[in-house]
């Protein structure tokens, strides 16, 4: 997919998708997914698949045994969970390996995963929604790379995402927000991730969601997750505020995002 093309005159280079990632994606769309033609994908990228294995061994995903084969984590995780973790390694690929995007990237493998999980228990669309938590601070990363001797002191400057999305702005002429929704668009993922990426910021700084917004649902997993990751005494609170708007039932939001915690407590 093309990017806007008042981005491209900024001249901020946004990484093309992977070989391997535009295969994934249309495994991943057919309606009867090809567990062995994943498997195989997976593994026809040594790096990758070193990768993959590494995290579904961390403590993230909780499993008892050690997982030594891509077939062996899909049948444990699932397609979803797998694919996602070869999205995240492939996305931390394409841009430098520093200490300032670590927190980003931590971030990300969790957020992805509490919003998939969310999103299966919801019937939001899993894959639509852990991709579009993976990808919410992709843009950081975006700009890190085209201003690697700068941009570090913008995040160490900024109390929060809103004061940064201003200090990027005044300087590169666009936000990580829209930054993000670019590489998430040219990369093919779902509208409803794209639309999540782009008005994540502002739904959390305000709890409310664009009246234009027509896939209203990941982006209200996006905002109920940031609350149950940053500010978990504020949860129920948020959910209540957040989950009408995207026309999802409270009750059931609040349950499957306390369940998704404890699972991740479990694994901790």
């Amino acid at each position: 997919m093309s990017v806007d093309p008042e981005l491209r005159a900024l001249d901020i280079e946004i990484p093309a998708q992977p070989e391997v990632l535009v295969k994934l994606s249309v495994l991943m769309a057919e309606d009867e997914i090809d567990l062995l033609a994943v498997s195989a994908l997976v593994e026809g990228d040594m790096a990758l698949a070193a990768a993959v294995l590494k995290a579904v061994n961390s403590s993230l995903y909780g499993l008892r045994g050690r997982v030594q084969t891509v077939h062996q984590a899909l049948t444990y995780l699932g397609m979803r969970e797998v694919s996602a973790i070869a999205f995240e390694m492939s996305l931390r690929a394409a841009f430098p390996s520093a200490a300032e995007l670590e927190p980003v990237w931590e971030r990300a493998a969790k957020r992805g995963l509490m919003m998939g999980r969310i999103g299966q228990m919801l019937g939001i669309d899993p894959w639509a929604a852990h991709s579009a938590g993976l990808f919410e601070e992709c843009g950081k990363a975006v700009l890190y790379r085209h201003a690697p001797q700068h941009y570090p002191a913008m995040l160490r400057a900024a109390g929060s995402d809103s004061e940064l999305c201003d200090l990027e702005t005044s300087a590169f002429g666009v936000s990580h927000d829209a930054l993000g929704a670019a590489l998430c668009e040219s990369w093919g993922l779902a509208p409803a991730a794209v639309a999540s990426v782009r008005h994540h910021v502002g739904l959390q700084a305000s709890g409310t969601l664009p009246e234009g917004l027509q896939r209203r649902g990941v982006a209200g997993i996006s905002g109920i997750v940031h609350a149950l990751m940053q500010q978990p005494a504020e949860l129920e609170a948020r959910v209540e505020q957040i989950a009408p708007q995207a026309q999802i039932d409270a009750s059931a939001a609040l349950r499957a995002a306390r369940r998704v915690q404890e699972q991740l407590e479990s694994a901790d």
